[in-house]
């Protein structure tokens, strides 16, 4: 038997070795971290289904953008929890609304240090717990929702917000929310578009983490789980309409899609790892099945590989202190 001359392996021998030919890397700019606002907490609050991640008060959401930024992460994308909805969410436009307010705050206290972004969305400020508006039979009314959704944007950017996340998959909702910031003279404010958003059973822990009044679910206008070209349609769209940023959201079980979407992008292309990715990993690690750091460093690294530029991790400010 001749033994083979091409070996593989001698690019697998040491740590360095394979440290100087990764093909994929972590940085913490390309971190993003996700926090979440609650109006009437005076300290933050431990979500229950997501360990190590809580609801913030003001004075808190601040020390743990700050730790963030010590850490070198890109962004935080803020969420908030208000504590009176309606039908229409009118608290997400009111200038002293909780994410307007949180919005300014870190804008001031750490946008100099990472980018603040916040998510445009009306399903934590709506008592019925979507993301738009309802109609009369009560589904989910999409122009009369982008009408909602130019008032936030504008509101955001008076706030603050660098980069508005459009995660309420309306159809037309980029075009009309540039509309809206052109008109308003924010033409520096930039868009992410949640291009292909996926109705998944990964969002559960969420759910608790914004106090969801959402009874069903929102197939009518997030995504299939079972179809793959309609993902890479929806971002060619939102790229057509002037979106800044695309985003695939879950990532883990939707690697297929990022992946097409990389491929085709002109524009920076993220991923979000959602609350049940995250959960699981965690889950696991409790019970000593898994070994929690690696396995966390590797879920966001095949996210990486797939295609996207960017994630959005609960770990980001954790994953930034390993790598740095």
């Amino acid at each position: 038997m001749t033994p083979p001359s091409i070996r593989p392996r001698r690019l697998r021998t040491t740590p360095a070795m394979r440290r100087l030919v990764a093909e994929t890397r972590l940085h913490p700019a390309d971190l993003v971290l996700p926090l979440f606002v609650r109006e009437d907490a005076v300290a933050s609050v431990p979500i229950s289904s997501m360990p190590g991640v809580s609801q913030h008060s003001m004075d808190s959401l601040v020390r743990a953008a700050e730790t963030a930024a010590e850490a070198g992460v890109g962004g935080v994308m803020l969420f908030g929890i208000p504590t009176v909805r309606d039908a229409t969410g009118t608290q997400a436009t009111a200038p002293d609304g909780i994410l307007n307010r949180a919005t300014e705050l870190l804008a001031r206290e750490v946008g100099d240090a990472l980018v603040v972004q916040t998510d445009l969305c009306l399903d934590e400020f709506t008592d019925h717990g979507h993301c738009g508006v309802l109609d009369s039979s009560g589904r989910v009314d999409n122009d009369a929702t982008l009408e909602r959704y130019a008032e936030m944007a504008v509101a955001q950017a008076f706030a603050g917000s660098s980069i508005l996340g459009l995660s309420g998959m309306m159809d037309g909702q980029v075009a009309v929310v540039l509309d809206a910031l052109d008109a308003a003279g924010y033409i520096d404010t930039a868009v992410l578009a949640y291009a292909a958003k996926y109705s998944s059973a990964f969002y559960g822990p969420f759910r608790e983490a914004v106090d969801s009044q959402l009874t069903g679910d929102r197939r009518t206008y997030q995504q299939d789980p079972s179809n793959r070209r309609e993902g890479l349609r929806e971002a060619t769209l939102d790229i057509a309409e002037g979106a800044d940023i695309v985003m695939v959201k879950p990532a883990m079980s939707y690697l297929d899609v990022l992946s097409d979407v990389a491929e085709i992008s002109d524009i920076p292309v993220w991923a979000y790892q959602i609350s049940g990715e995250y959960a699981m990993i965690e889950a696991a690690a409790a019970q000593g099945w898994i070994d929690r750091k690696a396995a966390v460093l590797e879920s966001v690294l095949g996210i990486r590989r797939a295609g996207a530029d960017t994630v959005l991790t609960y770990w980001a400010t954790e994953i930034a202190e390993w790598i740095t």
